[in-house]
């Protein structure tokens, strides 16, 4: 038994959407999908809210493309997005294949360590400064992963390192304007009354 008005929600979704509530469009986009699992509305939609979700700009200009599509044939427009999907999905897992082969790689030619491993240098000797400024001066730390990155921007608005943490805030929000979790160590960067403008 269907519960929901598909064309009212999958309407209420885009809206969502349209207005950078993404939870609130991948909500609707997911009710729709469970009472009409073949909706390729639903599907894509969803698809393209969790993406703007995590900070991809992908998203929004993909939704826009669709929504552009749709409006002259709705079903060459669920193809075309599909297939894109489809294709950057499976170009996302070789591009991160790819990339970590890289880094190993260049790790082997380079004076580096991983982030993990300066993590762990910092737990033994508990003191993040020291480590810091020994590593800064004689090594690079390499960072792969997006958690790690703000974990040790937050480590360094911590430990006071206030304004080379807003140095690496601009250049990383400069490539991802709309990630919640940068705009948030921006904000808490504000909040503190040491860095100038």
């Amino acid at each position: 038994m269907k519960t929901i008005n598909l064309s009212k929600t999958l309407k209420q979704a885009s809206e969502y959407f349209v207005a950078g509530q993404y939870s609130e469009a991948l909500r609707n986009y997911s009710l729709a999908l469970k009472d009409h699992p073949d909706s390729k509305e639903a599907y894509n939609g969803a698809i393209l809210s969790d993406m703007a979700m995590g900070g991809e700009s992908a998203g929004e200009a993909l939704f826009d493309y669709y929504t552009i599509l749709r409006n002259e044939d709705v079903e060459t427009a669920d193809t075309v997005i599909s297939e894109i999907l489809e294709t950057m999905d499976g170009t996302l897992d070789q591009l991160a294949g790819l990339f970590d082969d890289t880094m190993k790689q260049r790790l082997a030619y380079e004076d580096g360590i991983m982030y993990t491993e300066f993590k762990e240098l910092v737990k033994d000797e508990n003191d993040f400064n020291r480590i810091f400024e020994n590593i800064m001066f004689s090594t690079r730390v390499i960072i792969t992963e997006k958690e790690d990155f703000v974990d040790f921007l937050d480590n360094l608005i911590d430990h006071g390192y206030k304004e080379m943490a807003l140095s690496y805030l601009e250049s990383a929000l400069g490539v991802y304007p709309n990630d919640r979790q940068l705009r948030n160590l921006l904000r808490r960067l504000a909040k503190g009354k040491s860095i100038e403008n």
